[in-house]
């Protein structure tokens, strides 16, 4: 980056500071988040722990929610950065379009221990297991709240809920009503514009319709290369809501598009006919959702919701895959006798993928048809009214790899008054296996030369492959948890959670027999076996902190430290990202702190500073870095901003991909501006 960037990015954050002190003026009108007190922001409804509205403060769980307004003021441009804000989310960028996000701990580009949700969807992919960000995106301007459930919740959502589920909720479209435009571009964001409708249909449906398009730049090599992964994407959707009565329904569809690259690492490039190493791919889906609310009385609402799901992908090396899911999903909520609220529901859900065979991958039977279905229910027992509740409850579910799978949890909330609330919570969740670690052969020559694996030193050369495991078990979670919140005032909040969580039967890898091949030209053949022999040990606590000094002024803070102890008796583990070399591929110690002001009406001022530990398994130090984002508003209607993003180096390391053998790459620093109108 060029001298003169860099003097731009500092007078940049200089005047920002210099109009912090100068400017002096009232919290923005149609703020609304700067206008609700910490008091008021603990009583917003969450969803999402018992897929029922209750008051944040009274949840039994570790959650976090990230609100519509700390995403505009963060200057995030895609959901995985937006995770960044959330305490106990580790979220590290591997290239442009491709990221590794977990909670606490067991981060991969497949990390497959969290449920993704995008309006109560599952976007988890049983073919990877694990979730494809790339995939997954909306108008940002849509989201309402992201919220973040740390810790097991596999009795409301189902397996693979194991470490935390995260749901993107999108705005009613009575909320998105009129026109909005943004657009804008700068050094790593080279062009984005999204655009939305809302208009009516009748007094009782309101809609909205909404495009989208970007495209971002690739980055760079450790070498100082291109890594030829630009990303181009474009996005489109809509939604109706229809009220009538006690009835709510929703239709609500997307399709995208996405046109990306990569580079294979030099010790891969066989595997690709480009002797370059470089690959490009596409992928694109589309979702159609139907829901259906009803709300019988206070206590009592019944829900039903009906999705389907598509996604076409060529992506290099993996190879071509298309990918079916069709959901359908009930629940009944109502109260028993004068303590109990009974919620109790039923899911069933089909996959159909069918898979082309490369060098690298190969699936057999190519084409797999899952069906899963699944009931739960959950008793939230009033003991003292008020003061201490009781929550019990258990997800028995069955999938075609492992059978009947049975998830409890029991969560005590004890709340001796209006400012304090302490909670605890033992519950069992499982990761199913996915497709393929069932049904997959992979080449992992490259990989276990890229994760420092000496292979033996003979006269022939050797290819490791990694064979699927039929008989796999579900990987199993005791999960023993401790929360404590505690209001200081209505300006002030802490919010602590403690845990210890138990696995067993985790997914390792072990060396099977050294053979030669029978063809030309000759090899030895080193086979490689997926089995439950692992097991770990971890814990950590998370601490959040929400402060509002003055009421145009908010501060939030996080800190997150997680240990983890892995148990193998196989020689592999201790290189393997994903089993016993887990401590050194994860980050310890996370950090972040958010500064939101308005300096007046028309001008805001945020901040925002990151701190991330080293991850040794790949040599990446720890590194902090910090984003600014300043925004004037000139009337009502119309916003400027300009936003640097890793403003503390020119660039920096933070991840590497664990099952895809990709060169790794450094993340830029950025700057972009752009403007935002609605009418």
């Amino acid at each position: 980056m060029s001298k003169t960037l860099i003097l731009n990015l500092s007078t940049f954050i200089l005047l920002g500071c210099f109009a912090k002190l100068t400017i002096a003026g009232n919290p923005s009108a149609d703020n609304q988040f700067l206008n609700l007190s910490i008091d008021e922001l603990m009583n917003v409804k969450v969803t999402t722990v018992s897929r029922t509205p209750q008051k944040l403060s009274q949840v039994a769980s570790a959650i976090f929610v990230i609100t519509q307004d700390d995403i505009r003021r963060s200057g995030a441009t895609s959901i995985p950065d937006a995770l960044r804000m959330a305490p106990g989310v580790q979220v590290e960028r591997v290239g442009t379009d491709k990221w590794a996000v977990s909670i606490r701990g067991f981060n991969g580009v497949y990390a497959n221990k969290l449920q993704v949700l995008m309006d109560g969807r599952s976007v988890y992919s049983p073919i990877f297991s694990g979730v494809i960000w790339e995939q997954q995106d909306t108008l940002i301007e849509d989201i309402e709240r992201i919220e973040v459930i740390r810790g097991p919740a596999a009795t409301s959502w189902g397996s693979n809920a194991i470490n935390g589920v995260i749901n993107i909720i999108t705005k009613r479209a009575a909320d998105t009503q009129g026109t909005l435009i943004t657009a804008g571009g700068g050094s790593f964001e080279h062009g984005f514009i999204g655009a939305r409708y809302g208009g009516m249909v009748n007094e009782e449906t309101p809609f909205r319709v909404y495009a989208k398009g970007f495209t971002r730049d690739q980055t760079q090599t450790l070498s100082g290369e291109n890594a030829n992964d630009q990303w181009h994407s474009a996005r489109g959707g809509f939604r109706f809501d229809h009220n009538r009565g006690m009835d709510q329904f929703t239709l609500q569809g997307d399709y995208f598009s996405n046109f990306s690259g990569s580079t294979l690492d030099k010790e891969a490039t066989y595997l690709s006919t480009n002797p370059t190493g470089q690959v490009r791919g596409r992928s694109e889906g589309g979702n159609v959702r139907f829901r259906w609310d009803r709300a019988i009385s206070e206590q009592s609402s019944f829900m039903l919701q009906v999705y389907y799901d598509r996604t076409s992908a060529n992506l290099q090396p993996i190879g071509k895959f298309d990918a079916e899911s069709f959901d359908i999903d009930t629940q009944y909520r109502f109260q028993l006798f004068d303590r109990h609220q009974l919620t109790w529901g039923a899911n069933y859900r089909l996959y159909h993928n069918t898979l082309d065979a490369t060098n690298l991958v190969t699936f057999s039977p190519r084409m797999r048809t899952n069906h899963l279905p699944s009931t739960f229910i959950r008793d939230d027992i009033t003991l003292i009214p008020d003061r201490l509740l009781f929550t019990i409850g258990s997800r028995f579910e069955h999938n075609d790899f492992t059978g009947m799978e049975i998830q409890p949890n029991a969560r005590l909330m004890w709340m001796p008054n209006t400012e304090n609330s302490i909670w605890m919570a033992v519950s069992r969740a499982v990761r199913t296996p996915s497709r393929g670690e069932i049904d997959g052969k992979i080449d992992v020559t490259s990989s276990l030369s890229a994760a420092g694996l000496d292979l033996p030193n003979l006269p022939f050369p050797i290819t490791a492959t990694l064979f699927g495991n039929n008989k796999l078990n579900s990987e199993k979670l005791i999960a023993y948890e401790l929360g404590y919140r505690y209001q200081f005032s209505p300006q002030a909040s802490i919010d602590m959670t403690g845990f210890i969580n138990d696995y067993s039967q985790l997914r390792d890898l072990s060396f099977g027999a050294l053979s030669l091949s029978t063809g030309l030209p000759i090899q030895l053949l080193q086979p490689l076996m997926i089995n439950n022999q692992g097991s770990a040990l971890t814990y950590g606590y998370e601490t959040s902190i929400d402060w509002k000094p003055r009421d145009n002024w908010r501060l939030q803070g996080n800190y997150s430290f997680i240990n983890i102890d892995f148990s193998s008796n196989s020689l592999l583990s201790s290189t393997n990202p994903t089993a016993g070399g887990l401590k050194k591929a994860n980050p310890q110690h996370l950090l972040s702190v958010r500064s939101n002001y308005d300096l007046s009406e028309k001008l805001q001022f945020n901040l925002w500073l990151r701190y991330t530990s080293g991850v040794s398994i790949y040599n990446i130090p720890g590194y902090a870095t910090m984003d600014a984002k300043l925004v004037y508003r000139p009337t009502k209607n119309t916003e400027l901003f300009v936003v640097g993003q890793n403003l503390f180096s020119q660039n920096h390391r933070e991840y590497v991909s664990d099952f895809i053998p990709l060169v790794p790459v450094v993340i830029p620093r950025g700057v972009y501006a752009g403007a935002q109108w609605r009418f």
